[in-house]
């Protein structure tokens, strides 16, 4: 039997792929750094092997795939592969093959897609077998399904070896400014991915650039206008979710119900059922199973430590932080909404300064963290979260994860906090601190 052995198993898509190859039945193994993260827990409880980077790691006969972020001259693993020859596949470029043996459903967006793809894989593996990669690192396999849902990330276009039979595309905004030079990059890189579509594309109605995309599959538009395919309506918005009904042409398809907030997210769940509809799914088993949808990790997941809630969410982008903020609102009107955020590449920060601080707003108080540099970046440029904290119209403060103390100065408050790099770290030591205090007479 083969063995699939990943270089950079810890990373999302990677120990996704890892865990769907093992519950599949095929051997896996994998190698990373040593320091912590949250993806290694479910492999390490399927039983795969994480091993540190070493080249005594590698066999010819086995079949490697190596994460998009190791390289010869930084990792000694691809370093000897390169040097004897031994071929390997990156990431993107195995799934693209593997996802032939199925049905495909991609998603693809600037935002949104792994909360999108983990609503469709969620109703889809409830009605019939469907294997799934999702980005927060969670991964099913099927050894029989025919059916398979994949995240398609655009960075870098890791998306170009995709041909999927359905794919959605939830936006198109300006991100990732060490790779896409503009705005109209980022189109192209999309429009190129829709043309690789085979039968139906379902794209966010509203969104401009969505508008032009070309491609060769059936564009279906979705969202709140009329002049949309599939269209949301008599939207409802409670503590509880989110509830509307969907409309496509002359034809109800009924009200559905989504136990989740914001806005976004009533149009992630009518681009899924939009994409089923079209697929041929029965709609009363996408209504009922969209409404057991209990999220995915790091996007809007809530903990309660001494009373006080604790939302963690991965936003990252000014997008995405007035959609997090926005489903805050939702679900806790009453509450004072507190966001603790840390930019995410110096980059980023420079390229969306501005923006930044505007979403930043919506909060009733604004905490920042330190900028959490990408590797990749040679140059941090001359941008400090100072910068940004100046730009924030509510005054905003800068913590550190050794001292978040400041946050205890709100009572009644909601504590979103949001990020891509460690800002699980400043959590930690808040919901320490929390644990740890003692308030005299309660």
């Amino acid at each position: 039997m083969t063995t699939y052995h990943f270089i950079g198993i810890k990373g999302s898509g990677m120990s996704a792929l890892a865990l769907m190859l093992h519950q599949m039945g095929h051997r896996v193994q994998g190698s990373d750094v040593e320091k912590y993260y949250f993806t290694q827990r479910d492999l390490e409880q399927a039983g795969i092997t994480i091993l540190p980077f070493s080249a005594d790691n590698i066999t010819s006969d086995m079949e490697i795939i190596a994460g998009n972020a190791f390289r010869d001259d930084n990792n000694v693993e691809v370093a000897f592969c390169d040097e004897n020859r031994i071929p390997f596949k990156r990431y993107h470029e195995f799934l693209g093959e593997f996802m032939s043996q199925f049905v495909s459903f991609g998603v693809a967006g600037a935002h949104g897609k792994t909360s999108t793809t983990g609503l469709l894989a969620h109703v889809m593996r409830h009605i019939t077998d469907t294997s799934y990669l999702i980005g927060d690192g969670t991964g099913r396999g099927l050894k029989d399904s025919h059916y398979f849902v994949f995240e398609a990330d655009e960075y870098e276009r890791h998306f170009m070896p995709y041909h999927p039979e359905y794919s959605i595309i939830t936006n198109i905004d300006f991100d990732h400014p060490d790779y896409f030079t503009s705005i109209d990059d980022v189109f192209n890189a999309f429009n190129d991915y829709a043309k690789q579509v085979k039968k139906g594309l379902f794209v966010y109605g509203e969104d401009p650039y969505l508008r032009r995309l070309e491609s060769d599959a059936t564009i279906y538009y979705y969202g709140f206008q009329d002049g949309d395919d599939f269209v949301a309506y008599d939207i409802v918005r409670t503590t509880s979710g989110s509830d509307f009904k969907v409309r496509h042409k002359d034809q109800d398809l009924g009200q559905f119900h989504v136990p989740a907030f914001g806005r976004h997210n009533i149009l992630n769940a009518t681009a899924v059922i939009a994409n089923l509809y079209i697929a041929g799914f029965d709609m009363d088993l996408v209504r009922e199973h969209l409404a057991s949808f209990a999220g995915v990790k790091r996007r809007f997941t809530e903990k309660v430590v001494n009373d006080t809630i604790i939302i963690d969410d991965f936003a990252h982008h000014p997008t995405e932080i007035i959609a997090t903020l926005d489903a805050a609102r939702q679900k806790y009107p009453s509450k004072e909404i507190v966001a603790v955020f840390q930019p995410h590449t110096f980059t980023r920060t420079i390229a969306l300064l501005d923006e930044f601080a505007e979403a930043l707003n919506q909060a009733d108080a604004v905490y920042l963290a330190q900028i959490y540099g990408s590797a990749r970046e040679v140059d941090h440029g001359d941008v400090k979260v100072e910068d940004l904290a100046k730009k924030v119209v509510k005054p905003a403060k800068v913590v550190t994860v050794d001292n978040v103390s400041p946050l205890l100065d709100h009572e009644d408050a909601v504590y979103v906090f949001m990020g891509a790099g460690d800002i699980q770290l400043y959590e930690r030591s808040f919901e320490e601190l929390l644990s740890n205090i003692v308030r005299k007479g309660l």
